[in-house]
């Protein structure tokens, strides 16, 4: 009777390796140049609006309505920078987003992990209860008549906090977060810390949050974004321009750059062409100032950012 190891040596005797055709060559080297076509067409599709915009913030803006302004700026002109950090309240409106982002984003961080952790635990009596009525606020909202009376009756007008308080908690990303604790911090974890002596503030600071960098990553950049963008809510609740955040100053110096044509010489048009080609340049410019902190700080959390929106959003 002959081995399984003589059977194998006669079949692998015999094997005639197929011939390879023409396709077979060609296939894995087109695949890969494929692939590597589509990545450098999307780079191209992300990057270059983002270049666009600010050799456009210094290039001559009639050659840019003209679409002569393509791979390279023409026309070098900083005027657009030099108006708007010759403004005396760019700087302070600046601060001021640096201040509303920081607490806004401590406070909806803080609040978010806090709730989040409480309604992941299954012990917590009417937790189903509490997230029915969170999530009915995601569908009926009052408008923004009754948070205006609602901020107004609280004090809050012309303050920070009616800034940084109305929107602290999205209830998306409190889901996002208790799914997170949920999927990520065991019973068998807990109930060991318990065992320990361990109450549930020490198990949150102790070992859940160390636990949860991701998440806390995640919910950081989440707000660090909304935070700096906001703008509505400043112009609605604010009225001390001294309080103002950055993106809702650059928003009146455009638009008053737009109309300042009829402050000098409506009747001169090269004082309306001014005022049009100072307010192209302003259009770029405030886009460029308004990104480039966030651009500067998202590649360094944007490990932590992937990893915590992945964990975060997987319900088993």
């Amino acid at each position: 009777m002959n081995s399984p190891s003589s059977t194998f040596k006669t079949h692998q005797a015999g094997f005639v390796p197929r011939r390879r055709t023409i396709v077979d060559r060609i296939a894995d080297p087109l695949f890969v140049a494929v692939t590597y076509g589509i990545i450098v067409v999307a780079i191209v599709l992300i990057i270059y609006p983002l270049y666009f915009i600010v050799i456009a913030s210094i290039s001559d803006p009639n050659l840019v309505q003209q679409g002569k302004v393509v791979l390279f700026p023409r026309g070098i002109t900083f005027d657009g920078y030099l108006t708007i950090f010759g403004t005396s309240t760019i700087v302070r409106g600046f601060l001021n987003s640096v201040v509303y982002t920081a607490v806004g984003t401590v406070i909806s961080v803080s609040m978010i992990l806090f709730g989040a952790y409480a309604l992941s635990r299954k012990e917590m009596p009417g937790r189903n209860l509490f997230m029915i009525l969170f999530v009915i606020t995601m569908f009926f909202d009052g408008g923004m008549i009754a948070r205006y009376l609602v901020v107004k009756e609280l004090g809050l007008l012309d303050t920070m906090w009616a800034v940084v308080l109305p929107g602290a908690v999205g209830v998306w990303n409190l889901v996002i977060a208790r799914t997170f604790f949920e999927q990520n911090l065991a019973p068998e974890l807990h109930e060991a810390a318990q065992l320990d002596g361990a109450g549930d503030f020490r198990f949150f600071f102790g070992i859940a949050l160390p636990l949860s960098k991701s998440l806390i990553v995640l919910m950081a950049m989440i707000h660090i974004v909304a935070n700096w963008n906001a703008f509505f809510d400043a112009m609605i609740y604010l009225s001390d321009e001294s309080k103002y955040p950055l993106q809702l100053i650059l928003r009146n110096v455009l638009i008053q750059s737009q109309a300042s044509a009829g402050g000098m010489d409506m009747a001169s048009m090269d004082s309306t062409a001014a005022a049009q080609k100072m307010g192209e340049l302003l259009k770029y410019s405030m886009i460029v100032v308004s990104t480039v902190p966030l651009l500067i700080a998202f590649p360094f959390l944007q490990r932590h950012f992937v990893k915590g929106a992945t964990l975060g959003a997987l319900k088993s």
